[in-house]
């Protein structure tokens, strides 16, 4: 088994092996994966956190060795929290990470990622919040207005699962990447009047296929991405859009996952 690590900004996964291919979902910096199958320019990887499987352009990442991967999963990861974190690589090479990206080894204003060792000229992460739930409504908040993007997963375009499968890591919660995947997580709750803040709510569709996952904040509302990240009304029928003066997707469950 052959591993890898995400050392760019964000790299596309993609559903088959070709440029062409549909983007199912995206990397961010620091995250790692094990590597399935090389093929030509492709590899199939499977990602750490969510055991989601897709293509990355081989260009696109680095490998890295077997010692080197069980280092970094003995670590305590960081949370990226800025929007954006410039950092710099030690050949000056200097870019910026997103928030939701991983970093290990970190010390000070310096981190290390497999042999490459980096600089920022802030502190570069926030360790795991206590207050779990909180923290999750928080960073989704961060994303109001992202403009929304299939297989999304940055502050520069996320979908609808991507928006609270990055705001739950930020909390210390590993989801998984799709809303069909997520609604298997958690506590049911029967009623919308007892929901609470951080409850997610999922949405089908004619087919009774969950194709929508939103987060329930406080006064009957959900934050969600549809066209983009919002906030809209939602009550026991689904979620309401004033703009437009009409319910845009039905309830179907509830689901809790923090205590």
């Amino acid at each position: 088994m052959d591993y890898g690590v995400c050392n760019l900004t964000s790299v596309p996964i993609r559903k088959e092996e070709s440029d062409k291919s549909e983007m199912v979902t995206q990397l961010l910096f620091g995250e790692t994966f094990q590597i399935n199958l090389i093929l030509g320019k492709w590899s199939q990887i499977i990602i750490d956190d969510d055991k989601y499987t897709g293509w990355i352009d081989n260009k696109q990442y680095q490998l890295i060795s077997a010692i080197v991967y069980n280092n970094l999963k003995k670590r305590v990861p960081l949370f990226v929290s800025d929007t954006l974190l410039p950092i710099t690589e030690k050949n000056n090479c200097t870019f910026s990470i997103f928030r939701g990206s991983t970093i290990y080894n970190s010390f000070g204003k310096r981190f290390m990622l497999g042999r490459s060792v980096f600089r920022s000229g802030r502190s570069t992460a926030t360790p795991l919040p206590f207050e779990k739930k909180n923290k999750f409504i928080q960073i989704a908040n961060q994303y109001i207005n992202t403009p929304y993007l299939w297989g999304g997963r940055s502050p520069f375009g996320i979908d609808c699962s991507g928006l609270v499968q990055i705001s739950a890591k930020g909390a210390g919660l590993l989801l998984p990447r799709d809303a069909n995947q997520q609604v298997q997580i958690g506590k049911t709750i029967n009623l919308i009047s007892e929901a609470q803040p951080g409850d997610l709510a999922f949405f089908d569709n004619q087919e009774g296929k969950i194709t929508h996952v939103g987060i329930i904040l406080d006064n009957a509302k959900i934050i969600h991405a549809s066209g983009k990240v919002r906030i809209d009304t939602i009550d026991h029928q689904g979620i309401f859009n004033s703009q437009i003066r009409k319910y845009t997707h039905e309830l179907r469950i509830i689901k809790r996952i923090f205590n």
